[in-house]
């Protein structure tokens, strides 16, 4: 595993991480990290490694863009000091041109989505062990469906953004994929967007196997 004991970790993105969970900051007790990806991965990081302890902070906020990231970075994550960042957005960036198409204004398009992550982690990464970033995922099986292609648009940003600041990177898309194969899309996310907790596990999986998590 790539985190070493007292790592802060800090996971930000939107609904998908959010589910939930506590504010101002997703950690603590009573069950503070909301009851998604990011709870889960807490979960098995703490029963496989209880020698090894690492602070999550879940900064998960629902409905955010990378333009509402940015408005918010100095708090939730620049005065925080993380060891460790995980960047979970653009569902948001892409679905607002999809169902709300008159509303221009919230609409963040390709090169502003990738301007201002590119920002974020400039600012960001000399600070950091690490840098993890997942894509942005459409749960649609479809691969012509027009929201998918624009989904795979930035997934693709983010990619690159992986490799130019050499990052660990999270492909999502792909396990959804693979439980498509056998599962109808609403079997996982009933508006393909927002998992429930088979979904959700599946994010966990494909997180934990990119930082080498091993039971």
């Amino acid at each position: 595993m790539i985190f070493e004991k007292n790592d802060k970790l800090i996971m930000i993105g939107d609904s998908i991480t959010d589910c939930g969970r506590n504010k101002p900051a997703g950690e603590g007790l009573f069950d503070p990290y909301g009851n998604g990806y990011v709870n889960m991965v807490k979960a098995f990081l703490d029963a496989s490694y209880p020698d090894q302890p690492i602070r999550i902070i879940n900064k998960g906020l629902s409905g955010n863009t990378v333009r509402s990231l940015k408005s918010r970075w100095q708090e939730d994550v620049l005065d925080l000091n993380p060891d460790w960042l995980s960047i979970c957005i653009g569902i948001n960036d892409v679905w607002r041109q999809f169902d709300s198409p008159k509303m221009s204004e919230d609409h963040v398009l390709i090169e502003e989505y990738r301007s201002v992550l590119t920002e974020l982690i400039q600012k960001t990464l000399p600070n950091l062990k690490g840098l993890i970033l997942m894509t942005p995922y459409f749960i649609e099986s479809n691969r012509d469906d027009l929201m998918r292609v624009q989904i795979e648009r930035y997934a693709n940003v983010v990619k690159e953004l992986a490799h130019e600041h050499k990052a660990i990177l999270v492909d999502t898309q792909i396990g959804f994929d693979q439980m498509m194969e056998s599962m109808h899309p609403m079997a996982i996310a009933w508006d393909r967007i927002h998992p429930n907790t088979s979904g959700h596990a599946q994010l966990a999986r494909s997180f934990l196997k990119a930082i080498n998590f091993s039971l």
